[in-house]
């Protein structure tokens, strides 16, 4: 922007200048004829002229009219030279921001009359934005984080505002040192317009190359260092904490160190004194000094203000006593931080809206602090509406009936927090994004909104695999998680298909052409008859498996996969009717079903105990008792699950079947045998993001009688991503994964002897495994839940009761990661690395393998 004058001339050589306001000069134009008389400017006697004429030259794209305006001069004024008219003029225009340069131009004067010219330079219009010096990368997101939009005046106050922005954005990447240089270079002359080139030079990231901390003396440094997560001094071997030196990051973490004095009971700690200074060109130097100040302690609590509950009984919930250290945080955690068991809970679970609890001081003396709990309870508040906004897909009967909150109940902190947990685990909505929002009415009664987001539940399996001499297997696997059953009949519903009423109905077909071709329906209604939480469900299932004559691979490979020598096939159909318990709570749930199963088997001996031709039939009946109280489906950071099962049929061989003692064929005509299954898992957050999971698996299978052998079916295999393997996934097994083995290799025999590659085939008679996980969230968007994880793990399975040892452990370490999409359910990739040598294995000796999984591991 040009130097800010004011010249005045009537003829040459006879000019005087004054410096003038706002960046503009006033200055005559070329002389007029005679009669014109030169203006002498003389500060002491200023002369009055009259505005005999006004124009604006030099505007391109700005209105003449509205830039006189602007200038609050018009024609028929009389003006001062010298004076405040002109500056005043030149200063309103500039302010507007709209112009690089103004001149006031004297073009004419006769006499008392002036006829003044305004000429102007617009400023430049943005047309194009370079960054120089940085990657491509970096300048995507500088585009993003400054945000110039195209077409915009260049002005000092926008290139000052982008070289700060600029500037800033590699100081949060630690390039302390970053300088920017901001140029405009003119693109179009008669549209005036400009690019801005932004040249960056980043240098180094300037490291921190040692924090000194001083004045402490009862904290240990290493804890107070451990807080301090986002500003760390150089250490070799760091890698997931780098030491780069971040202003705000620096600024948080102080505010931390004092956050976790306050809660050891340092009420009186701060910073008193901190200095960052260079250490080189690269690294700075950070000294800190904290005054810690005293420790105080709980001396006394006292309650003011409570009708309800007595001081004994407030005490004993809040849960602090005489001589515990004094903190603020932990505080304010047991008054409203512990749903359900914190002092808030107490009395809105009652229906107390508006109680509110102060903590106040009452005094201090040397370490000892009393508290006093000043208590406002308020009145009782019913429950007048229910307010359900978003939910566009899911009918409004199927989010109101998991709602605790009921219309004439009295309000109830627990019951919302419940309602949140059940809306979350339906997996319709985002759980990040559930909102309750409680609306005091002037009678006295509460409306509760209640706010959710859909987001996809249906999901599509697509895969394919090889699977030993089966070949390749192709998958195809739809469920709809929110079907509705009811509207088949209506066409308009069909998106694809109808949806809404929270029922499931899943497909899926697996096959590899002729040989091998697997079918399965399942639909389940979670509340039969719509009143009460009665899941019913309905499953059907079709599997068949065909012998390739093996022979024909060597002799005749043309033939191979199309000359069949045998085959197995498995025809199931299952009904099941669960409940929810109201005790010991209503987190439990018991399940009952009935299955029958008929097993076909036509010139193959698929368990090598001479079963070869014949048909098996089974009809069991399991019942499920479970309790499941996890937040949240797709990362869940709290509460456990677990889950107790029976699986048995009829007892034949008890009740005098002579079958049994008759031909292999007749003895397995009626399949018998009793399953128990347990499972359990915990979830706890340890520290921020990071949850803690550990989990416990294990199950047997048992007969009636001992003049009877065991089932050769629904056996346990026990290894890999647990999957179903090779060609043997046809069958009835429980197959569960280990990672760091092989599919099937982890087995123990009998008597430790090497169990044989059809032993192992079989399966087991019991297993148990134990499994420990770190889990760190990276994205929690309901379109793609993806979280890293570290494990340990550890299992087996046993050919025989009398060699089970619950100690003789399988172990594997490893780390990996799972991604939840909405369509495709969850994925996971993990690296086991397997310590413990297993004779006879396809991999008999220790070492670590990836493993790939697609769909929810139960065990």
């Amino acid at each position: 922007m040009a130097v800010a004058m004011i010249l005045l001339l009537a003829l040459p050589g006879q000019a005087q200048i004054r410096p003038g306001f706002g960046g503009g000069r006033i200055t005559s134009g070329q002389a007029s004829p005679a009669p014109n008389a030169p203006i002498e400017i003389n500060y002491n006697d200023p002369k009055e002229y009259e505005i005999a004429g006004l124009s604006v030259t030099g505007n391109k794209y700005l209105d003449p009219n509205s830039l006189l305006s602007l200038t609050g001069l018009k024609v028929g004024d009389k003006i001062r030279i010298p004076g405040e008219s002109i500056n005043g003029a030149i200063k309103r225009l500039m302010s507007q921001g709209l112009l690089e340069d103004v001149e006031v131009l004297v073009t004419k004067v006769e006499g008392n009359q002036l006829t003044l010219n305004v000429a102007i330079k617009e400023q430049p219009r943005l047309y194009k934005v370079t960054f120089v010096g940085i990657k491509k990368s970096e300048q995507d997101a500088l585009k993003d984080k400054v945000k110039l939009n195209l077409g915009r005046l260049i002005s000092n106050t926008l290139i000052k505002n982008t070289q700060l922005s600029v500037k800033k954005y590699f100081i949060e990447k630690g390039f302390l040192n970053t300088k920017v240089q901001i140029t405009t270079v003119p693109t179009d002359s008669t549209r005036n317009q400009a690019t801005m080139r932004v040249a960056i030079e980043k240098g180094d990231k300037v490291k921190i190359n040692n924090i000194e901390i001083r004045g402490r003396e009862q904290v240990e440094e290493s804890r107070i260092r451990l807080k301090m997560k986002g500003t760390k001094q150089k250490r070799f071997g760091r890698l997931f904490t780098p030491s780069k030196f971040i202003p705000k990051k620096f600024e948080e973490d102080k505010q931390k160190v004092i956050e976790f004095y306050n809660k050891e009971g340092f009420r009186d700690a701060a910073v008193t004194f901190d200095s960052v200074y260079a250490y080189d060109n690269s690294s700075v130097n950070i000294v800190m000094n904290i005054d810690e100040g005293r420790k105080y302690f709980i001396r006394s609590i006292s309650w003011e203000g409570n009708y309800l509950y007595t001081d004994e009984q407030l005490t004993e919930v809040l849960g602090l006593k005489k001589g515990d250290l004094y903190s603020k945080e932990d505080i304010e955690k047991r008054k409203n931080g512990n749903p359900g068991s914190d002092l808030s809970s107490v009395y809105m679970d009652r229906g107390y809206l508006y109680f509110n609890a102060d903590d106040v001081i009452r005094s201090v003396e040397g370490d000892s602090i009393d508290v006093e709990f000043r208590i406002f309870e308020g009145k009782q508040a019913t429950i007048n509406r229910i307010i359900l906004n978003g939910n566009t897909k899911t009918s409004d009967h199927v989010v109101l009936r998991e709602i605790r909150t009921l219309p004439g109940q009295k309000f109830s902190k627990t019951d919302i927090i419940r309602t949140q947990r059940e809306l979350a685990t339906l997996g319709y909505f985002d759980p990040e994004k559930i909102g309750i929002n409680p609306v005091p009415q002037p009678d006295g009664t509460v409306d509760i909104e209640y706010t959710v987001e859909e987001k996809p539940s249906d999901q599509i399996e697509l895969s394919g695999g090889w699977g030993g001499y089966v070949g390749f297997v192709g998958t195809l696997g739809l469920v709809f998680n929110n079907f509705s059953a009811r509207n088949i009949m209506n066409l308009k519903a069909w998106r694809p298909l109808p949806a809404g009423d929270g029922q499931k109905l899943a497909l899926r077909f697996q096959a590899n052409g002729r040989q091998f071709q697997t079918y399965s329906l399942t639909f389940t209604e979670p509340w039969l008859g719509g009143k009460r939480p009665n899941a019913f469900s309905l499953s059907v299932a079709r599997t068949i498996y065909r012998i390739s004559d093996y022979t024909n691979l060597y002799t005749n490979p043309t033939r191979y996969g199309k000359d069949f020598i045998g085959s197995y096939g498995n025809t199931m159909i299952s009904l099941g009717l669960g409940r929810r318990l109201r005790f010991p709570d209503d987190y439990f749930q018991l399940s009952n079903s009935l299955t029958y199963q008929r097993y076909e088997l036509n010139n193959y001996d698929i368990f090598g105990i001479g079963l070869r031709n014949g048909i098996s039939n089974s009809i069991t009946f399991n019942t499920t008792l479970a309790r499941n109280s996890i937040d949240n489906p797709q990362f869940p950071r709290g509460g456990s699950s677990f889950s107790l099962s029976g699986t048995l049929t009829p007892p034949y061989s008890a009740l005098g079947s002579k079958a049994f003692e008759s031909t292999v064929e007749n003895r397995y005509k009626w399949v018998e045998y009793h399953k128990w299954m347990f499972d359990a898992s915990w979830f706890a957050t340890v520290t921020g993001k990071l949850v803690l999971n550990a989990r416990a698996h294990m199950g047997f299978l048992g007969r009636y009688s001992a003049k009877t052998d065991f089932s050769p079916f629904e056996r346990f295999v026990l290894g890999g991503s647990g999957l179903a393997g090779t060609g043997q996934f046809a069958l009835a097994q429980d197959i569960i994964g280990l990672r760091g083995y092989n599919d099937r290799d982890v087995y123990t025999g009998m008597n430790g002897i090497t169990p044989t590659a059809q032993e192992r085939a079989r399966g087991g008679l019991a297993f148990s495994k134990y499994i420990m996980e770190l889990r760190y969230p990276v994205s929690l968007n309901p379109s793609a839940t993806i979280f890293v994880l570290g494990f340990l793990e550890a299992g087996n399975n046993w050919g025989s009761f009398s060699n089970f040892n619950p100690f003789d452990l399988k172990r594997s370490v490893g780390a990996g990661a799972r991604i939840f999409m909405p369509a495709f359910g969850l994925i996971g990739i993990d690296y086991g690395y397997g310590f413990d040598r297993m004779p006879g294995a396809q991999r008999p000796g220790p070492g670590g393998q990836f493993h790939f999984t697609i769909g929810q591991q139960i065990r």
